[in-house]
């Protein structure tokens, strides 16, 4: 019976986090057509309100999905393992790929930025086509098939274990 509660748990924290980085993932679609630097700041505080919970999800379905690995024994089986490296790769590829250019387009707009997870306060505007220019260089598709593909690739090897 606890091992179904931590299951679930994991999974529960799992659409906690889809649902938390779902505001990122719509903001990241909206600011390729946006062309109002108000907008665009404001777009981008929206998707930055949404990383303490999309962080804090994260880290509980990881932590309950090692203590589901612990509970069903699972750590002799590959897909286990092929899971957590995988789940790294995805944050990494999402943070060189999104969080930087990100960062980088707050910066830009005079808003609360972030450097490699630290805050900074905001600093002066740059102009509206440098704001535009850094937006130009984003890829929400990319981002989009990273990410979704890759859970979609962690929730096949959960549910079919192939390995």
């Amino acid at each position: 019976m606890l091992y179904k509660i931590i299951v679930f748990l994991h999974v529960v924290f799992v659409f906690g986090y889809l649902l938390a980085h779902g505001v990122s993932a719509a903001v990241a679609f909206a600011l390729k057509k946006e062309r109002d630097v108000q907008r665009i700041r404001a777009l981008l505080d929206l998707s930055a309100a949404s990383y303490p919970i999309m962080f804090n999800t994260l880290y509980a379905f990881f932590i309950f999905g090692i203590i589901a690995g612990f509970q069903g024994s699972w750590w002799r089986f590959g897909w286990i393992w092929v899971s957590i490296v995988l789940l790294i790769v995805i944050v990494f590829l999402m943070m060189v790929f999104g969080g930087g250019v990100y960062g980088e387009a707050r910066k830009a707009a005079g808003t609360r930025y972030n450097v490699k997870g630290k805050w900074f306060p905001p600093e002066p505007a740059k102009s509206d086509e440098e704001v535009f220019a850094i937006l130009a260089k984003t890829n929400p598709v990319l981002l989009t098939v990273i990410g979704y593909g890759g859970f979609a690739v962690i929730a096949w090897l959960m549910i079919a274990k192939p390995f």
